[in-house]
């Protein structure tokens, strides 16, 4: 099972690294969200400050779903999704591989581009640590969220809508706790490890849940 993790996520970089589209997208459209807030609240360096966590979370919230809608579907389109499901591999970790990887290609670059543009809303040093550390911790809890709905959607057309309708509320959580424990690591009455700690449960939950939740909607699209 290792081996076949192992061969599909490698499969999959080298096809985003090929095609390009989601990673490079999403956070054009990281970049883009950030950019006008400031413009569209205007030159009050406090409230930037205050409000910057919660700008760079939605952001990073929306930029995931930017191209979860196509995460199986290719797969489906060219047939290699009916291949995978006949190979000796489990579906689970189909999915798994999957995921991973576009977490590597669209989740981790949110994570490492967050302290440039927390610049852009004014964070400190230590708030932009902060949303680095939640967003490499919370991230994953978004994807395999996403991952579900992508699965239930993989056989229609253009079900980017459906999909974001689908996962939304289930994403509120993770944006809850994402932004309360940037927040709390410059102040505030909640420590920044309770916070923290709830986000990294929620990722992990979120990979047992999503992973399988999503290899069993996979399955009943047989």
């Amino acid at each position: 099972m290792i081996r076949s993790f192992n061969a599909l996520l490698v499969r999959d970089l080298k096809l985003a690294a090929r095609v390009g589209g989601s990673g490079v997208m999403g956070l054009i459209f990281f970049l883009m969200i950030v950019t006008l807030i400031p413009f569209a609240l205007g030159p009050d360096l406090n409230l930037l400050s205050r409000i910057g966590p919660a700008i760079l979370w939605i952001a990073a919230l929306l930029a995931t779903l930017i191209g979860l809608d196509r995460l199986f579907q290719g797969d489906q389109d060219d047939g290699s999704l009916d291949l995978l499901r006949m190979s000796h591999a489990p579906l689970e970790i189909v999915v798994l591989a999957k995921v991973v990887a576009y977490w590597l290609v669209t989740g981790l670059p949110l994570a490492i581009a967050a302290p440039f543009l927390g610049l852009l809303v004014a964070l400190s040093p230590e708030a932009m640590l902060a949303m680095v550390a939640t967003l490499l911790v919370g991230t994953p809890a978004l994807t395999f969220i996403g991952a579900v709905g992508a699965a239930l959607t993989s056989s229609l057309r253009r079900g980017g809508l459906i999909l974001a309708i689908l996962v939304l509320p289930f994403m509120i959580p993770t944006l809850i706790f994402g932004v309360s424990a940037a927040n709390a690591a410059v102040g505030g009455t909640v420590p920044f490890a309770t916070p923290f700690l709830i986000l990294a449960a929620l990722s992990l939950i979120a990979a047992v849940v999503g992973t399988v939740g999503a290899a069993a909607a996979l399955r009943s699209g047989e």
